[in-house]
């Protein structure tokens, strides 16, 4: 029996088409933990089993892991509680039911930064490998996907793209860093969930194909959605009154900016890309099948 946690998020949906698509042939059954069935299309509720609750809820993570192998774990974004509060204390009632219910392996998504000088200024990606920690104690076999910037962030800058031929962030135009789709994210996750001949705790670091600057990124937009585009550099403090004009708590805001902030200063470069550690889909190749139908999708209503 395999969990699924945060079925319907972007990494969720896709690595459970994917186990849809291959886990039965591996004689394994799905289970799914979900706030609101209903946002399962039917097909797939009529082929998983539904646990429906948060699984930051004792009694839900309780029958949720019951006969459990193995368990995709994924917090889910909460920006009106502190950062630790948001990981690890989200985390705890999980962390006890995979020891009590002696949960054999555990692959959840983290962050890039373990080890590196900033690691422990890092905002919300310290809090994450906090987390890790706590689950590590539980005494599952664990790997946390190392994840640097998804490709899918800018979906959230899809109107200014459209509107301004503009989109900010706070790291250095020539900053060159890995990013990743959450498609290889799910994939990876996939293989590790239904392979699992592996033991212990480690990481498992998830590098796209290759590292991109900001300007590369223009470069890309530019060429792919046939009209010219834009980085401009946000300054720190602008970000955080950004984040709390939105309504974030005010330590989450800073857990942002500080992992923001560690990222410029090298927080996700302290892996080497191999084989191992790459992922197939390119920035190009998301540009054109996801970006810009969103970015265009305006002009053609």
């Amino acid at each position: 029996m395999i969990v699924i946690t945060a079925p319907t998020g972007n990494i969720g949906s896709h690595l459970l088409t994917s186990l849809l698509d291959t886990a039965p042939a591996a004689g394994e059954e799905l289970r799914v933990v979900v706030r609101d069935p209903a946002r399962l299309p039917d097909q797939v509720r009529e082929r998983v089993e539904v646990v429906t609750g948060s699984h930051g809820d004792a009694d839900v993570v309780d029958r949720a892991f019951e006969g459990a192998d193995a368990v995709f774990w994924l917090v889910p974004p909460d920006a009106s509680r502190t950062p630790q509060d948001a990981y690890s204390t989200f985390a705890l009632p999980a962390v006890k039911a995979f020891a009590a219910h002696q949960v054999g392996h555990v692959v959840g998504v983290s962050a890039l930064g373990r080890g590196t000088p900033v690691a422990e200024r890092a905002g919300l990606v310290t809090a994450s490998l906090a987390m890790d920690d706590l689950i590590a104690e539980s005494g599952v076999a664990y790997r946390a996907l190392a994840c640097p910037s998804f490709f899918e962030n800018f979906l959230e800058e899809a109107a200014s793209i459209r509107e301004k031929g503009v989109f900010t962030d706070v790291v250095a135009p020539d900053h060159k860093a890995p990013l990743v789709a959450v498609a290889d994210i799910a994939a990876v996750a996939a293989g590790l969930l239904l392979k699992r001949s592996w033991t212990g705790v480690d990481s498992a670091p998830v590098l796209g194909p290759q590292d991109v600057s900001p300007n590369d990124l223009a470069r890309i937009m530019t060429e792919q959605l046939g009209r010219p585009v834009r980085y401009e550099r946000q300054p720190f403090d602008e970000l955080y009154t950004a984040l709390i004009g939105y309504g974030l708590n005010d330590a989450f805001a800073q857990g942002v900016v500080d992992m923001k902030r560690a990222k410029d200063d090298g927080l996700d470069a302290g892996v080497t890309r191999t084989r191992a550690t790459a992922t197939p889909t390119t920035f190009e190749r998301w540009c054109a099948e996801t970006l810009k139908p969103a970015v265009l999708s305006e002009v053609a209503s």
